[in-house]
């Protein structure tokens, strides 16, 4: 049982509205604002197997997300797919992953004018296994609030995630816990560790020398962590479409080549890079 991704998460904390401004500047389609019972709210940037969540924390109120408010801004939630909690936490659990318990939460969701309730369960693995950032495990009961097809498509031409990019400063610790997270096995390649979830979706954990040499200025800010995630990657046929966007962008740092783009959000502290793979 290969655990397949479900998405990818972008901590903006109080800074929703500059950072949703900021990705439809860059041309993608945000579902509307969410308000989750747990106390954040999200926009979703949908494809068609999985998605980029920005979540954030609402102002006045003192109902604020735990686990949303004391993680560090930017990336930092990954996020597999469960058809079954239970029995997803049982498998880790087996595997000799430490896992928290499971909650339940939900969030109103209107399509076509009508409101309903979009509702799921997650659970997380113990948040001292992964200095990277929140890993957890989602079960949809209502999918098909999630995957809204008129959401799906973006003016950017972006067309699915294909890569996270891990920088870890600790293989030995690391590549294991991220195979075991996901029931898939790494492969070495070079001098990187690779783990290729269902729909080809890559993990690939790299040292911060290999960082630096693969992203140059365009490098996110460890702030002392021995490892973060350091780049979603964005399957993107029209480089010059999201080169020419960017361009009216104030404050980000590109870096360009034949077949790649990556940005640097600073606000954010994260890196997006977008690969034409053709």
């Amino acid at each position: 049982m290969t655990f397949a991704l479900d998405h990818v998460v972008i901590n903006t904390l109080f800074d929703m509205d500059r950072a949703a401004g900021l990705m439809a500047q860059l041309g993608f389609t945000l579902t509307p604002r969410g308000y989750h019972s747990l106390g954040s709210i999200n926009h979703l940037v949908m494809f068609e197997h999985d998605y980029l969540e920005l979540i954030g924390l609402p102002s006045g109120t003192d109902v604020l997300r735990k686990d949303v408010l004391e993680s560090p801004r930017g990336l930092n939630g990954l996020v597999f797919q469960a058809s079954d909690i239970d029995a997803c936490q049982r498998t880790l659990r087996d595997s000799g992953l430490a896992m928290l318990e499971p909650q339940s939460f939900s969030r109103p969701v209107t399509i076509d004018g009508v409101e309903h309730l979009a509702r799921f369960r997650t659970v997380r693995t113990a948040p001292e296994l992964f200095e990277a950032g929140r890993v957890y495990y989602c079960q949809h009961f209502t999918p098909e609030l999630v995957w809204h097809r008129p959401r799906m498509s973006h003016p950017n031409g972006v067309r699915a995630l294909s890569e996270l990019v891990i920088v870890s400063s600790n293989f030995e610790a690391d590549v294991p816990r991220y195979a075991k997270a996901s029931q898939a096995p790494s492969k070495r390649q070079g001098d990187d560790w690779t783990i290729i979830l269902p729909n080809g979706f890559h993990l690939t954990l790299i040292s911060p020398a290999r960082y630096r040499e693969r992203y140059g200025d365009q490098c996110a800010v460890a702030d002392g962590r021995q490892s973060f995630f350091g780049a979603i990657v964005f399957d993107s046929p029209d480089l010059a479409r999201i080169r020419d966007l960017a361009s009216s962008i104030p404050d980000l740092r590109v870096g360009a080549n034949e077949t790649s783009l990556a940005l640097l959000i600073p606000f954010l502290n994260t890196l997006l890079e977008f690969r034409n793979r053709r």
